[in-house]
């Protein structure tokens, strides 16, 4: 049976609220089991009092320069988040990641969803043709960490950007950076000589998932369940971490423990910068949005692919790793508009469901929560009743950054007041910027 748009449409009825899948909007809540293949973290740092004698060392190797982008990638593979994966993949691990969206590790599948890769030229390629080790270098010129017996391998970007997206669409922010990279991928073992150090008052919230697990038994938390976030929090989210803390201890858990996890790497151009939402979320912390449930609040470094149900399986475990028990998830995550229709990408629930099914990540368990909308009727954030959509509003990310845009004030209590301020300072500075 075929029918046009239009007429999905209707059969949906007319509220804002309705799901392509004619199912009531909600959020998973999955409880998260580390694959038996996995033993410990993976730590890629060299001990710190050897540190100095390996730089001068690395001064006298062959160069290659890494991008913004890749540096956020060694950031994540150093601290152990794309564990057990101990440096950026060699071909056989990027075909297994690229194909199966796993690694082989002694036989068995572990969850590897999105390829971690270094790029270089031709000219590069030829510069360390027969090298038995080669130095990594910032965006700054300064030698970050040494890669061991780099195998190099062809590039095929449209290969990597069909099986990552499902599109290969240019004007796809992170395509972009792809078919900009070199024509060929370096993989190989690396060994990271500094500290991650941004300088940009953020640091203290870097936290490895070794001291993110360490800060979790301080807190004595028997579950922790994380919220990962690329956007402000309005208190609809805040509705549900507080729902969330009551169903688990509900559960029969006595103290669980809420991740905030701002990604902190790479995001698309028009997205709210980290320092903006770091400063927005310390500011709902402060003023009591999320009641009495213990909250850390700590940036996730990976870079952001608009790899939709690919990328949440890449989120999840990684915040695994971390020390999360629990993972949110809700309507289209790491999701975003087809750059050449203005359409989704990626079906709103099939982030769900690809986490209800991976293998890598097995026993989850489904905890359904309905979507909260604003309550025209109780002027507040409210769990959406079915028996009476009318009166729910439903504001988006698009019309909530142009209401802020405009310095046009929210409805009372869709967001905490000093939270929304940050939001309508951001979006005031956009338009005092001088255009180039």
């Amino acid at each position: 049976l075929k029918c046009s748009k239009a007429a999905v449409r209707d059969l949906e009825g007319a509220s804002a609220l309705a799901t392509k899948t004619m199912r009531l909007p909600r959020a998973l809540l999955l409880v998260l089991i580390a694959p038996a293949s996995v033993a410990a973290l993976v730590d890629l740092f060299a001990p710190k009092g050897k540190r100095d004698g390996l730089i001068k060392a690395a001064a006298k190797l062959k160069q290659l320069p890494l991008s913004e982008e890749e540096l956020q990638w060694l950031h994540v593979l150093a601290e152990g988040w794309a564990t057990p994966l101990d440096g950026f993949m060699t071909e056989k691990q990027y075909l297994q990641s690229l194909h199966y969206e796993h690694i082989i590790v002694d036989g068995n599948m572990v969850p590897m969803p999105v390829p971690i890769v270094k790029a270089c030229t031709t000219e590069e390629k030829a510069a360390i043709e027969g090298a038995a080790e080669v130095a990594l270098t910032a965006p700054d010129g300064s030698i970050v960490a040494t890669l061991a017996k780099p195998e190099v391998f062809q590039h095929m970007k449209e290969e990597r950007a069909g099986r990552t997206f499902g599109i290969t669409h240019p004007e796809h922010p992170y395509i972009e950076m792809i078919n900009k990279s070199g024509d060929w991928l370096v993989g190989g073992k690396v060994t990271v000589l500094k500290d991650f150090k941004y300088n940009d008052g953020m640091d203290q919230f870097r936290l490895s998932p070794a001291q993110l697990q360490a800060k979790f038994k301080q807190l004595g938390a028997d579950a922790v369940f994380v919220f990962q976030l690329r956007n402000p929090v309005h208190n609809g989210h805040a509705l549900l971490m507080q729902d969330t803390a009551e169903k688990l201890k509900a559960k029969g858990f006595k103290k669980p423990v809420l991740w905030l996890s701002p990604l902190g790497g790479w995001t698309k151009d028009d997205d709210v910068p980290l320092d903006t939402r770091m400063a927005q979320h310390h500011a709902i912390i402060k003023n009591g949005v999320f009641g009495d449930t213990p909250v850390v609040l700590a940036i996730f470094p990976s870079p952001m692919l608009y790899a939709g149900p690919r990328e949440v399986q890449w989120h999840a475990y990684a915040r695994l790793n971390g020390g999360a028990s629990h993972y949110i998830v809700g309507r289209d995550p790491a999701g975003m508009k087809h750059p050449g229709t203005g359409e989704d990408i990626y079906h709103m629930w099939h982030g769900q469901t690809m986490l209800e099914m991976a293998p890598g990540l097995q026993k989850m368990q489904l905890l359904p929560f309905t979507f909260a909308a604003y309550d025209s009727k109780a002027g507040k954030m409210s769990f959406v009743d079915p028996k009476r959509k009318d009166d729910f509003v439903s504001i988006s990310g698009s019309k909530m950054r142009k209401m802020a845009k405009e310095g046009t004030n929210p409805p009372d209590g869709f967001m905490d007041p000093e939270g929304w301020q940050i939001l309508v300072k951001y979006y005031k500075s956009l338009d005092q910027k001088p255009e180039l």
